[in-house]
């Protein structure tokens, strides 16, 4: 499948595994069925994630983890998406559930591929779906995350 990915650490002050993130949005995206992708992952840190959330969804806060879907073509199964993710805000999830900031950036990623292919999150019932779909790719990391939902 032809499938870019480029992984912009816009923060500079973690380790960042582009490789791992790469290879999760690969997984998500070919089961999906996308013959062809260009998705970009922005790393970055509180503040630029509380502007970006500001200008786009008109919330006055930072989150975790924001997916644009910039274009796709169902007949040719082709996908051009953006996401962007906060080290910040892994860090301070990361340490409340006892694991690795870099595996909750992976789960941040692994959710915001999962919302550029159609799952949501906003009844129950998608929202159990997506949780299910996160654990199913965490666990081909070998990880498991307990979700407070």
């Amino acid at each position: 499948m032809p499938l870019t990915i480029e992984v912009n650490d816009e923060v500079r002050c973690r380790r960042i595994n582009r490789a791992r993130l790469k290879k999760a949005a690969r997984l998500v995206l070919k089961d999906a069925g996308l013959q062809s992708c260009e998705l970009s992952i922005a790393v970055v840190g509180d503040e630029r994630m509380h502007e970006l959330n500001r200008q786009f969804l008109g919330h006055d806060y930072p989150t975790d983890v924001l997916s644009f879907l910039l274009g796709s073509d169902p007949e040719q199964k082709s996908l051009e998406g953006e996401i962007i993710v906060s080290s910040d805000y892994a860090a301070r999830e990361a340490a409340r559930f006892g694991w690795p900031a870099d595996d909750e950036l992976l789960l941040y990623v692994i959710h915001g591929c999962l919302h550029l292919v159609g799952h949501d999150d906003k009844s129950p019932v998608t929202k159990r779906a997506m949780r299910q779909a996160e654990a199913r790719y965490l666990a081909l990391f070998d990880l498991e995350h307990r979700f407070d939902d």
